[in-house]
């Protein structure tokens, strides 16, 4: 994070906010004092409202003072025991933060991990925050606008923050505000979703974030990592991280002005940006289809006494989440959840006609299905007039009613394809799907729709089978750029890897990828025609982006000769030198073959 600083130099005034133990400010001292040219001065501010820290952070900040000494930095810092949010409120007298001036603020440099907590409409910081001029939910968002509008023009602002505020309507005004202020420079993902705040229970996708206040640049820094093992690479003198991969995308790609939603479009990768170029060509929101989407009415907490454990007189289904596995319909079902719904004068207005069919998609997924979205469709076969849908599930139908089956099997396909799932992870960071994020989604027109469900005999169906429906009806593309074949070759090269009983750190998408590239298999290409290339490791990740996309950095490759293809060899799937066994270790023609 303190590496992606751009200038440091003059009189560096740094920023913060929730300081925690002075980690990312001591990276920032760090760096400072190890540079050509350092900086004549550094006066830091650090917030921290929890005192079992802030022993920790004057240790911290006393630390830095010697440290900038022994390299004649002038160093000042204050460490402020209260809240960034209400002493931010307290400091505005009497138009700091007037609206639309973006030219005020002391700073020149904002480092921050802000604490990431959901606020009420009644609390005290939303309140402060609403005097401050930012609608938001959440804390973390919160310090984020605050910290940008301390900075001076020009100033740089490095955050490390869940993905949460790129999509949705709840961060739309603070997404609006925030980028109105700030140009977006570079953006790193944290693609496994439990990494980056493992003890704090954000299970997100998270990310890193620098931004530089008053200025948009023409391009956008994309890096992925899984994890956050950060290490210098000594030959580039940048930090990288394993299967870190690297991609320049044009500004208007990313902060799309033309957006009404104003999502933060991230395609990490060129495979990710054909992705995206796709579903452009989709123009249809379900209401111009006349349809709508809806959490499932049914609470089951308020409705208590008229729930079934099994079906009984006068009672009719009520379908959980749980009920639909791997696409089947199973109900009823032995289980702790209740099967059924009494019919009453309170309990029926949150019942719907049981008439048509309703694409049912779940709001959480769960740790083994490997995609976002999983789409099922109920096709009013259970019995009774009514039918009751719990809270957990989202539900698209027409007036709470279902709609014709050609239809709806149409929507089904489409949310279950590859496409749309590896879009959806483009701008969403949850480990949830809402209703607004269905609403938000484009689709191709109705009566595309309905053309792909006809070919629809019987579900559920297999990815591939999804896809090659989908294929069939959408794709104007020449093979090897045919995103869905791309994304079904990796999967079946994942397939393989399982097959062949390699260990979970070998059946990732690296490997994959890396195979596909020793068999020569392209997209379009099929597995019973294959070749036995030999490849070096540089070869072996140019094929990995000129074919499938996937840009890897160029001081990456110990991480695929270490971590894949040592694996390859011990597994006896690849041999090493086969050309020449006694070639050097080090030699720049060491290569392999499957």
């Amino acid at each position: 994070m303190a590496n992606l600083f751009g200038n440091l130099s003059g009189e560096v005034s740094l920023l913060d906010p929730g300081a925690g133990v002075g980690s990312l400010t001591a990276a920032m001292i760090e760096r400072v004092c190890h540079q050509k040219e350092r900086p004549e001065a550094i006066s830091v501010n650090c917030y921290e409202i929890e005192s079992l820290l802030t022993d920790y952070l004057s240790t911290t900040l006393s630390h830095a003072e010697r440290q900038c000494e022994s390299r004649k930095i002038k160093f000042l810092s204050t460490l402020y025991e209260t809240d960034f949010i209400i002493h931010s409120l307290e400091a505005t007298a009497p138009d700091l933060f007037k609206s639309g001036n973006y030219d005020i603020g002391g700073y020149t440099h904002v480092i921050m991990n802000p604490p990431y907590k959901k606020i009420n409409t009644t609390s005290t910081h939303r309140m402060a925050l609403h005097e401050l001029g930012i609608e938001t939910s959440n804390l973390y968002t919160g310090f984020m606008y605050l910290a940008a509008k301390q900075l001076k023009p020009r100033g740089e602002l490095v955050a490390i923050v869940p993905r949460s505020f790129c999509n949705g309507p709840y961060f739309k005004p603070f997404r609006e505000q925030f980028f109105a202020m700030m140009g977006l420079q570079h953006i790193h993902i944290f693609e496994a979703r439990n990494s980056a705040f493992r003890g704090d229970d954000v299970l997100q996708e998270n990310i890193i974030l620098h931004a530089v206040k008053g200025l948009k640049p023409e391009n956008v820094t994309i890096t992925t990592s899984r994890t956050g093992n950060f290490h210098l690479d000594a030959e580039s003198d940048t930090y990288i991280a394993e299967d870190m991969t690297h991609r320049v995308a044009p500004y208007g790609s990313v902060i799309k002005l033309q957006d009404p939603e104003a999502f933060v479009h991230v395609a990490a990768h060129e495979l990710d940006q054909r992705i995206s170029d796709r579903i452009a060509h989709f123009t249809h929101k379900l209401s111009d289809m006349g349809l709508e989407v809806s959490t499932g009415p049914v609470v089951d907490f308020r409705m208590k006494k008229y729930l079934c454990r099994q079906p009984e007189k006068k009672s009719v289904p009520l379908l959980y989440a749980t009920h639909f596995q791997k696409g089947y319909l199973e109900w009823p079902k032995q289980m702790k959840k209740p099967n059924a719904i009494k019919v009453s004068d309170n309990s029926s207005k949150w019942l719907w006609k049981n008439k048509g069919c309703f694409v049912i998609t779940k709001r959480f997924s769960s740790k083994e299905e490997k995609r976002r979205i999983v789409a099922s469709v109920y096709d009013a076969s259970l019995p009774g007039n009514l039918i009751g849908f719990e809270n957990h599930l989202n539900v698209i139908h027409s007036n709470q009613r279902g709609v014709a089956k050609e239809l709806a099997m149409g929507l089904y396909l489409y949310l279950n394809s590859s496409l749309v799932d590896r879009y959806f992870r483009q701008f969403n960071g949850h480990t949830q799907v809402n209703a607004k994020d269905l609403r938000a989604l484009f689709y191709p027109s109705r009566e595309t729709l309905e053309n792909m469900g006809k070919q629809v005999k019987q579900i559920p169906l297999t990815p591939d089978i999804i896809d090659k429906i989908i294929e069939g009806e959408l794709v104007t593309m020449t093979d090897d750029k045919n995103v869905l074949l791309v994304v079904q070759k990796i999967n079946e090269a994942q397939e393989v890897m399982r097959a062949l009983g390699m260990p979970g750190a070998q059946q990732n998408e690296r490997s994959a990828l890396t195979l596909l590239a020793l068999l020569d298999l392209k997209p379009s290409g099929r597995w019973d025609e294959i070749n036995k290339p030999l490849m070096g490791i540089t070869p072996i990740m140019d094929f990995c982006r000129e074919r499938y996309g996937k840009n890897y950095a160029p001081n990456t490759r110990e991480t695929f000769r270490r971590q894949t293809m040592h694996q390859f060899v011990e597994a006896g799937i690849a041999v090493y030198n086969p050309d020449k066994p006694d070639r050097a270790v080090n030699s720049p023609k060491a290569c392999y073959q499957i």
